[in-house]
């Protein structure tokens, strides 16, 4: 076989209801050769013979975990394993719509894009739809990828996304240290910040993904402390990179990270009923 154009990647514990129809949505995408890693983190459930019964397709790698290490030890196994230029995390509850890998893939046919992010629609347990084409505000359009990250700094919010709607230059985000893990709520948007500080950001407008809203995500399990992830990261921005984040960018985000976490309490609470 071929050496894949893209590295799809998946994360996945205790996924077994769901990871079928993960699994399915990346593997009936067209127009770009894949590879697809699973790496099991010592599921409780039947999640790893869901992924086994995909086994027979050649592109589908299966891998496993040790326990603990939490979201960060298990995102950085499945990637150290991908082999691709380009890579694309999807969470095992997650999905991805027809046509977003290619779509994606040529965005970053583009040396100097460093990464792309899609809208998505936002699901409850069941896939009803709770939010449509969410994402994106104000990077609608081409830019540097230091300005994408003062911008998603001053938003107070992750502004491109969770890891299904993001795709990335494999290597950058090797040399920049991996899924950084200093602040698990913001695994994603960290990470993400760091891959842009190596190129532009590229949006693909179009709704590419779901995310499934569930009490078992960190973004639930952690909204106590949402807020002052998000001063300590963006502290860690200007410490960091003065040049791309300043102190006054520092006090805005501040000040809206911590109104985004008190609305996201309150939808969580509201839609709890609809999350298992």
């Amino acid at each position: 076989m071929t050496r894949a154009q893209l590295s799809v990647v998946i994360p996945a514990y205790n996924n077994g209801r769901t990871i079928g129809e993960t699994i399915e949505s990346i593997l009936s995408q067209t127009g770009v050769d894949l590879e697809l890693i699973v790496a099991d983190h010592t599921s409780s459930d039947d999640t790893r013979a869901v992924v086994e019964a995909f086994l027979d397709d050649p592109r589908v790698t299966l891998l496993d975990t040790p326990a603990g290490g939490g979201a960060p030890r298990n995102w950085n196994r499945v990637t150290d394993a991908a082999q691709a230029p380009l890579l694309k995390l999807v969470c095992g509850d997650d999905v991805l719509r027809p046509g977003v890998l290619a779509r994606q893939v040529e965005i970053l046919s583009d040396p100097a894009v460093a990464m792309t992010a899609c809208r998505r629609d936002i699901i409850d347990a069941d896939g009803k739809v709770l939010m449509k084409a969410w994402g994106l505000r104000g990077i609608g359009q081409r830019i540097a990828g230091t300005t994408a990250v003062r911008k998603a700094v001053r938003a107070g919010s992750n502004l491109f996304g969770e890891p299904a709607s993001v795709m990335m230059r494999t290597e950058a985000l090797r040399d920049t240290g991996g899924w950084f893990g200093e602040f698990p709520y913001l695994i994603d948007q960290a990470s993400y910040s760091r891959v842009l500080m190596t190129g532009d950001f590229a949006p693909d407008t179009e709704v590419g993904a779901t995310f499934r809203m569930s009490t078992s995500q960190w973004s639930v399990a952690l909204t106590k402390d949402q807020s002052a992830q998000a001063r300590s990261f963006h502290h860690w921005l200007h410490d960091n990179h003065p040049d791309v984040v300043t102190a006054a960018d520092v006090r805005q985000g501040d000040l809206r990270a911590t109104l985004m976490a008190r609305a996201r309490r309150l939808s969580y609470t509201i839609l709890k009923r609809r999350m298992r």
